[in-house]
């Protein structure tokens, strides 16, 4: 490998800029009003691939958002890396919460990032880390260092559950064949602590419903005679966390993984300071399941957490009225070995036994996926290892991921491929809230890395 420092400094400027014209669009999968700036981005991606040196680039149709297809086939006898990545981003609601606009990128210098980072949607969920693959192609068709075959998978459902993907990978065995697939949409330690996801939390999406009278009532004339839908729904939610945060759905922890006292010990090993991390999120304290660390809550246990809820009147000033229905959405993170769909269902059972007499409850399952655990003694595992080495200067960690990527699980099925997940971002780059960002630092040695793991891929590989 050379002169992969020489080529990012000479063409960083530009690396960042077209990043940020990326930035610009507002891809937003959950939103049908954004619809033609998510296809514009797939053609922005078409374009990308095509002028990093991959071939046979093609807008592949599917029953929602198109997904981009690119390949380089140097040689059928040589191992082939598939790279997934998403173009579609979350909503960016809250706006007032931007200390800048979400669709117009700046680079402002931080305590943690001095040398700058971009805050926009998507900077780090997932354009930016998505993006370093790449420009890591065209810098290795541009240097003539491309060792293996490439293959690029890029979608626009991700942040919608990514449902035509799955469909896709059924129907494309022989166009997604590989042996490997690589990808960053995830993070690390710290700058100074690179680190390799093993292991995904699974995930399932609903959203209830609670319906009490036919119409809003007059809290005075009818407060107190009636069930209040609003009234029902928190004391429902509120009811499925015992006083230990242990989630109380009859069956939901039947088949969680227990991970031995050793395991737990080599987690603890990893870098961590509480204070640096209340600090970090403006609390005076965690909360979380009884018995586990922060680090252990939000990696290796099971969760429930309410994501929105809504119902009556919120405008300003005040209305006085009972409404007639409530609303909530809900997401529960899975650990392996929990199967998202009885996950579902005994959530469903449950919510509907403890709704009391006088409302009607409803819940609609949206999306989910299984929870992931890769091997560390996989060539995969092995190959960026040492290219993190290589270019940090230290030896990765492994590490659980409190996230979930649902069609991980299902590329392996499918595919019968481990996946790398080899992620350049921070716990600290807000990601799906206000102000989401990716430092520049991270974006260029993300760039800088990947080569390195190709190298290593297809030098064990033989």
């Amino acid at each position: 490998m050379k002169d992969i420092k020489k080529y990012i400094d000479q063409h960083k400027d530009r690396f960042l800029n077209e990043l940020i014209e990326l930035l610009k669009i507002p891809s937003i999968s959950a939103d049908s009003a954004y619809k033609k700036d998510v296809l514009k981005t797939a053609d922005e991606i078409k374009s990308s691939l095509e002028k990093a040196g991959c071939e046979n680039v093609e807008i592949c149709q599917t029953k929602g958002y198109p997904i981009v297809y690119g390949d380089k086939i140097i040689d059928k006898n040589l191992p082939t890396v598939l790279v997934y990545g998403h173009y579609d981003v979350q909503p960016p609601d809250p706006i007032n919460l931007w200390d800048s606009p979400p669709f117009e990128p700046v680079i402002k210098k931080t305590e943690l990032h001095p040398e700058g980072a971009i805050f926009a949607r998507g900077a780090c969920d997932d354009k930016g880390q998505m993006y370093m693959h790449v420009k890591a192609m065209e810098l290795m068709t541009q240097t003539n260092q491309l060792p293996c075959n490439v293959k690029f998978m890029i979608e626009g459902e991700e942040e919608v559950g990514s449902a035509s993907l799955a469909d896709f990978v059924k129907e494309n065995h022989e166009k997604l064949s590989n042996d490997v697939i690589l990808i960053s949409d995830t993070g690390m330690i710290a700058k100074d602590t690179p680190s390799i996801t093993t292991g995904l939390r699974g995930l399932s999406y609903v959203e209830v419903e609670v319906t009490g009278p036919n119409r809003d009532l007059h809290s005075g004339l009818y407060g107190g005679a009636v069930a209040n839908p609003i009234n029902v729904l928190t004391k429902m939610i509120a009811s499925l966390h015992d006083e230990n945060n242990h989630i109380t759905i009859p069956g939901f922890y039947d088949n969680v993984e227990e991970l031995s006292t050793e395991e737990r010990a080599e987690m603890a090993k990893a870098p961590f300071s509480l204070e640096n991390y209340k600090k970090a999120l403006d609390i005076d304290a965690v909360y979380g399941e009884a018995g586990y660390s922060t680090n252990e809550r939000n990696s290796i246990r099971p969760t429930l957490d309410v994501n929105g809820i809504w119902g009556g009147y919120t405008g300003e000033g005040a209305k006085t009225v009972i409404a007639s229905q409530a609303f909530a959405k809900i997401s529960m993170r899975l650990v392996p070995n929990q199967d998202w769909k009885e996950i579902t269902q005994l959530f469903k059972k449950h919510f509907e036994s403890i709704a009391p007499k006088g409302v009607t409850v409803k819940v609609t399952p949206h999306h989910g996926g299984q929870g992931y655990v890769t091997p560390i003694d996989s060539i995969g595992y092995k190959a960026a290892s040492k290219a993190y080495t290589d270019t940090f200067g230290k030896t990765p960690i492994p590490q659980r991921s409190g996230g979930s990527i649902p069609i991980v699980s299902l590329f392996e099925k499918e595919l019968k491929s481990k996946t790398i997940l080899m992620g350049f971002g921070l716990d600290s780059d807000a990601i799906h809230s206000p102000n989401e960002h990716f430092g520049v630092w991270n974006y260029l040695k993300g760039i800088e890395t990947i080569p390195y793991f190709y190298h290593y891929f297809t030098e064990l590989n033989k």
